[in-house]
């Protein structure tokens, strides 16, 4: 068992991505003062329509594009009711992971007449990128994946700069550190809530395509299988620093993909599914993590 060959890397960055777009989602829900938890559930309905736009259409980035648009009205509950509302982020986040997991269930049943999976022949995966296979060290890591695995690096670290240098970056973040000061200024707390929960929504929708049509070519029912909820350990992680999600994502990744090949060896199966989850709980005890207690609960109306 090789664990420092270039064909692991590629397996960590593969298990890894899916995560790496809920966790972006939560970094920046948590910057406007918006603790999501309903990620499990968006990435579970975002892998879910990707693949029957996938099926109906024969396309596989229609499939990407249905998840994104599908799953940020999926989100809608939460920016209303915790952006314009002030009811509690997290009784509405778990109405909408149990929502997600039963909708997708029934539908399979109504669309296709299946339960438990759904994978027919001719389902349209991501494609590959092929055209870098010759390339020293990049090839060998990058060839076998999809272009939404590159992209979810790229977008970390845009939206961490961005957040840390920029005008509107900044403002972001005040709503979430200092809502009242926020307001004094005239920025629109709740508007800023609510559109960043609605871009979390289609974050998570790109986590659950890569997941179904990049990761695999099939939706079963549960497949998110917690990844959700690694994604928001991600996020308490970090601590409101979203340029270090990568290093957080790709722990998870590198058990998941450990866990694979330790399968191959003779290890427990139960054993390597549960070490990416346990090993998350065991940084999480072992790192004194806070997540920032106060949530906007102010005025939602700007002034003048």
């Amino acid at each position: 068992m090789q664990i420092l060959e270039l064909s692991f890397v590629a397996a960590v960055l593969l298990a890894a991505t899916p995560v790496l777009f809920a966790s972006l989602a939560g970094a920046l829900s948590a910057q406007v003062g918006v603790f999501n938890i309903a990620l499990e559930g968006q990435m579970l309905w975002g892998a879910f329509s990707a693949v029957a736009a996938s099926y109906y259409t024969g396309s596989a980035w229609a499939g990407v594009f249905t998840a994104i648009v599908s799953t940020a009205v999926f989100s809608l509950a939460l920016a209303v009711g915790a952006a314009r509302w002030k009811a509690d982020p997290i009784v509405i986040a778990i109405g909408s992971n149990l929502f997600a997991l039963g909708i997708t269930g029934f539908l399979m049943r109504v669309l296709f007449d299946v339960s438990g999976s759904f994978s027919p022949r001719g389902l349209q995966g991501l494609e590959k990128m092929r055209w870098l296979e010759g390339i020293p060290v990049i090839g060998p890591i990058f060839a076998g994946q999809t272009p939404l695995v590159p992209l979810a690096l790229v977008l970390i670290v845009a939206v961490g700069l961005w957040l840390k240098f920029s005008p509107r970056g900044l403002r972001l973040r005040g709503v979430g550190e200092h809502p009242e000061a926020a307001s004094s200024l005239g920025i629109n707390v709740s508007g800023y809530q609510f559109w960043v929960t609605i871009a979390a929504g289609a974050l998570c929708g790109i986590a659950g395509a890569q997941l179904s049509l990049g990761n695999v070519t099939v939706f079963t029912e549960n497949m998110t299988a917690g990844r959700g909820w690694i994604a928001v350990a991600a996020v308490m992680l970090v601590a409101g620093r979203p340029l270090w999600l990568p290093v957080a994502c790709l722990g998870f990744g590198a058990a998941e993909a450990l866990g694979f090949r330790l399968q191959g060896v003779g290890a427990p199966q139960q054993l390597t599914d549960a070490a990416p989850y346990a090993i998350t709980l065991l940084v999480l005890v072992a790192t004194r993590i806070r997540f920032p207690a106060r949530r906007a609960s102010i005025s939602t109306e700007s002034t003048p």
